[in-house]
């Protein structure tokens, strides 16, 4: 029962994502811009870094849920797993919704996007990557082996290192504007 539960709070998290990506292309919005553009190394290796580890880890996820594979036996905790990749789906799909037109997956290079203050933002300054961060957090609760834990570790510290670089973009494009936001509303929560 746990593995069909997680399994479709995931495809929901992932279906979201993709059709995000649809409706944007749709518009002829460019979503992903990890690793594309004239970017500093530092932020190419971390975006395409990210990218590769964002990848690998739905397949690793969706076969730890599927072999139903857990360090932990405890249907307590690994139900807090669950309620963490929910909590983590909806704080994703909310931060994409408020984002409307201006998310993207990495630093746009030739678009100026418009600052969002707004809803989860008032809270949150990267409620999406807090939202990826929570859903793996709660598939290792619930599902963790020593694959999916090292796979999680990596890509939420290259979200991480994606977040700063992120800030740096939004600084200099935003300047004051920006860094007032930054003064008030912490990273994740």
């Amino acid at each position: 029962m746990i593995q069909y539960i997680a399994i479709i709070i995931v495809g929901i998290f992932y279906l979201a994502y993709f059709a995000k990506m649809l409706g944007q292309r749709k518009r002829g919005i460019q979503t992903s811009q990890l690793g594309k553009g004239n970017k500093v190394k530092r932020t190419m290796y971390i975006e395409v870094t990210l990218s590769i580890t964002t990848t690998v880890i739905v397949f690793v996820m969706i076969a730890s849920i599927y072999l139903n594979t857990s360090l932990i036996s405890s249907s307590v905790v690994r139900y807090i797993g669950i309620l963490l990749i929910g909590a983590g789906t909806i704080v994703f799909i909310t931060a994409m919704i408020t984002m409307q037109d201006s998310w993207r997956a990495g630093i746009p290079q030739e678009e100026k996007l418009q600052i969002v203050t707004r809803g989860i933002y008032r809270f949150s300054r990267n409620p999406a990557f807090l939202g990826f961060d929570l859903t793996y957090i709660g598939a290792c609760v619930a599902f963790g082996n020593a694959v999916l834990i090292v796979v999680s570790i990596i890509a939420i510290t290259m979200m991480h290192l994606q977040i700063v670089e992120e800030e740096r973009y939004l600084e200099s494009v935003f300047g004051s504007d920006y860094l007032m936001y930054k003064s008030k509303v912490r990273r994740y929560m």
